[in-house]
């Protein structure tokens, strides 16, 4: 009979012993699980966060400047034209003082010469006019002049500065080389067409007596 106690004894220490370890068990592994889950919280946030904020920077940079870029290019680009206009009076190009070369053959190809002069329609100043504003049309800057003559009366050519010649005048009636000088009788100072002994003075004088140059 001792022996039979003796062995229900013993399996109610086994019992409580292995009781008692499921319970140590549960609340080390509770303990364990929680101090875990905060150092690997802890840590992962850490290295997440520097992973992140190095990767997220790289990327938002690169994207922030190129958008930037190119949004700050298209609006500067576009206010700087605009202003770039509204200073240049209404121009969105540069135009530049020509080679005598250039002028020349600008002049020979350019077929305003070949208008018909009108009397109080269509004169000097028309011509003139019309040739200057080709040329700018070119790119190539090109003055209105006006040459006084006595009594009031005047006449309309135009001039490039050349950069390799000077002031290089034009006769825009007829394209050709006006090498006008203060003094000189105008009809002189024109060069004779090919094949054409020479221009006859006119009814009135046209001695120059002021050269006003127009840019």
């Amino acid at each position: 009979m001792n022996w039979v106690k003796r062995i229900f004894i013993s399996i109610g220490i086994l019992v409580l012993v292995c009781l008692g370890g499921f319970i140590v068990y549960n609340i080390a592994y509770g303990i364990g699980d929680a101090a875990g889950y905060d150092k690997g919280y802890s840590a992962g946030q850490n290295v997440g966060y520097s992973l992140g904020k190095q990767e997220g920077h790289d990327e938002g940079y690169t994207s922030g400047k190129t958008e930037g870029y190119n949004t700050g290019y298209t609006l500067g680009k576009t206010d700087g034209y605009d202003e770039g206009v509204a200073a240049g009076l209404g121009h969105g190009y540069t135009i530049k003082d020509p080679t005598y070369d250039q002028a020349v053959l600008f002049i020979k190809q350019d077929k305003i010469n070949e208008n018909k002069y009108v009397e109080g329609t269509y004169e000097c100043r028309h011509f003139a006019r019309d040739v200057c504003n080709n040329a700018e049309g070119k790119g190539l800057r090109c003055a209105f002049v006006w040459l006084e003559f006595p009594e009031k009366v005047g006449h309309t050519i135009i001039v490039f500065n050349t950069i390799d010649q000077g002031l290089v005048y034009f006769e825009p009636q007829t394209d050709m080389r006006a090498r006008s000088i203060v003094g000189k009788r105008y009809y002189q100072c024109q060069e004779s067409l090919p094949g054409y002994s020479g221009y006859l003075p006119p009814s009135y004088d046209d001695t120059i007596m002021d050269i006003l140059v127009i840019w």
